[in-house]
C-alpha cells in the first residue's frame, strides 16, 4: 500500500468514528464538523499554509474574496419590493430564469402573459424582484468568510459571517421561513413550483459547512446561534422530506433529483440524522447512477439540453458532494459500480478531454467554460482515479483561483443561478 492510501484508509477512519459523534448545541468541537468538507483534512491543511507556498496563494485568493464581502450584506428575504405569492414577506420567492413573456408589458397585463419556455436563456427580470441573487450571496459570502477565518482567526471575518447568517435565518424581523413554496415561479402561471428546490439544494451545503466551521469557536457565533441554526435547519428538512414539492423533486431523474438527494443526505448529517444521511447515500447508486450515467460515462438527460457542458458538470457537482456526505457515514459512492459499469469516475472521465483542452465538446453548449469541470476533476483525482490524477496539471483555474486545496468540495463554478 502506498503512503498515499495508507493516509487515506487513516483519514476515512478518522472520519468515520467522528461521524458518530454529534456534538451538543453548547459544545465547540475542535475539528470542524463539516457534511461536505473533510474536518480533519482542513485542520491539517491550516497547520500547513504558514509554510506551503501554494496554500498561502490560495489563502490569498480566498481573503481577497472574503475582504470583498466585508462592505456588502447583510441580506434578508423581507426587502424584495413585493412579497410572494402567500402574502408573506418571510416566504423565498424566485422567478423560472428560463421562462419569457410573450408581448410588451400593459396596465391591463402588467407581466407580459403568457409566458414561454427558452431552455439555457436567461431572462434578466428573474435578478429583480425576487430573492434569487441575495440568497447566492448569502450562500456564497457565509461560505467565504467562515473559511477566511478558519485560516487566518481574523475576527472580522467570523462576525460578518454570523451578521448575514442571523439576519437572513434566525432574526425574527427579517428571517426567511424554511420552506420553498414559492420557489421558481411563473408569472400567471404557478406559484411556486417544485423544481424551485434546486434553488437551495445547489448550494446550501455551502452554508452547513459554514455553520460548522464557525461552531469550532469564532467570534460572535454563540450557543444560541447555534441552537437556532439547528432547529431551522430540522425545520427545513422536515419541509423537505414532507412537503409536496418536496416529494415530487425527490423523485426527479435528472440533475434535479441528485442535488435533492445531496441536500437531504447533508441536511440529516448536519441535523444528526446519520441513519437517514447514510441510506440516502447508499441508495444513490441504484437510483441515481445507474439510470443516469451510461456505460460510456456520459449523462444523456443532461446532454440533451442546450448548455450540456454545464449541466454534465453540475449534475457530478451534486454526485461527487454527495459521495464526500457518504465519506463521514461509511458509504463509498466512489466504489459503486451500475449492472453496465456506471460509475462516477467514469463519468468525470467523460469530461476530461474538454475539461484539459485536449479536445472540443462534441455536444451543445451556449457558453463553453472549460473551467467548470475542474473542481469534480479534483474530486475525482483525490478518490483515487488515474485519468483524473493525470488531468489536473491540464485544468484551467475558475476566476478567482483554483481554491481546492483549501476547500475540496466540488462548487458550481459557472453559475448560471438556475
Amino acid at each position: 500500500m502506498s503512503g498515499r492510501s495508507r493516509a487515506a484508509v487513516l483519514l476515512a477512519a478518522v472520519m468515520t468514528f467522528g461521524a458518530a459523534l454529534v456534538p451538543s448545541a453548547h459544545a465547540a468541537p475542535r475539528v470542524p464538523r463539516t457534511a461536505v468538507l473533510d474536518g480533519v483534512r482542513l485542520e491539517l491543511t491550516r497547520a500547513r499554509t504558514h509554510h506551503d507556498p501554494a496554500l498561502r496563494r490560495a489563502l490569498a485568493s480566498l481573503t481577497a474574496r472574503a475582504d470583498a464581502w466585508l462592505g456588502q450584506g447583510p441580506w434578508t428575504v423581507v426587502d424584495k419590493p413585493r412579497p410572494a405569492p402567500g402574502g408573506d414577506v418571510h416566504d423565498y420567492l424566485s422567478q423560472a430564469p428560463y421562462w419569457w413573456p410573450t408581448i410588451a408589458p400593459t396596465a391591463g397585463n402588467p407581466w407580459g402573459c403568457p409566458y414561454v419556455q427558452r431552455d439555457g436563456q436567461r431572462n434578466p427580470e428573474v435578478d429583480a424582484g425576487t430573492d434569487r441573487q441575495d440568497v447566492e450571496k448569502v450562500f456564497d459570502s457565509a461560505y467565504d468568510l467562515s473559511l477566511a477565518w478558519y485560516y487566518t482567526g481574523r475576527r472580522g471575518y467570523a462576525e460578518k459571517a454570523g451578521q448575514i447568517l442571523r439576519t437572513w435565518f434566525l432574526d425574527p424581523a427579517t428571517r426567511m421561513n424554511p420552506n420553498l413554496d414559492h420557489a421558481q415561479f411563473i408569472p400567471c402561471k404557478y406559484d411556486g413550483r417544485s423544481i424551485g428546490v434546486i434553488d437551495f439544494s445547489q448550494s446550501y451545503t455551502a452554508v452547513l459547512d459554514a455553520q460548522a466551521l464557525l461552531a469550532t469557536g469564532a467570534p460572535g457565533w454563540t450557543a444560541r446561534d447555534r441552537a437556532a441554526m439547528t432547529g431551522w435547519n430540522k425545520d427545513f428538512l422536515g419541509w423537505l422530506r414532507d412537503s409536496a414539492f418536496g416529494r415530487e423533486e425527490g423523485a426527479a431523474a435528472n440533475n434535479h433529483g441528485t442535488f435533492y438527494d445531496m441536500q437531504l443526505a447533508a441536511l440529516a448529517y448536519a441535523t444528526g440524522d446519520t441513519a437517514l444521511a447514510r441510506r440516502t447515500v447508499l441508495e444513490a447508486g441504484a437510483r441515481r447512477i445507474a439510470p443516469q450515467i451510461a456505460a460510456d460515462g456520459s449523462q444523456p438527460q443532461e446532454l440533451a439540453r442546450t448548455r450540456s457542458w454545464h449541466y454534465s458538470t453540475f449534475d457530478l457537482v451534486a454526485y461527487t458532494r454527495l459521495a464526500a456526505i457518504g465519506r463521514h457515514v461509511g458509504v463509498d459512492l466512489w466504489d459503486y459500480r451500475g449492472p453496465d459499469g456506471q460509475s462516477l469516475a467514469g463519468a468525470v472521465r467523460y469530461l476530461l478531454p474538454a475539461a484539459t483542452g485536449r479536445a472540443a465538446w462534441p455536444h451543445p453548449e451556449l457558453e463553453f467554460r472549460r473551467y467548470a469541470a475542474t473542481d469534480v476533476v479534483h474530486a475525482a483525482a483525490d478518490a483515487g482515479d488515474p485519468a483524473a490524477r493525470r488531468a489536473v496539471p491540464g485544468l484551467q483555474a475558475p476566476p478567482g483561483g483554483d481554491l481546492w486545496a483549501l476547500r475540496p468540495a466540488a462548487e458550481q463554478l459557472d453559475s448560471i443561478a438556475g
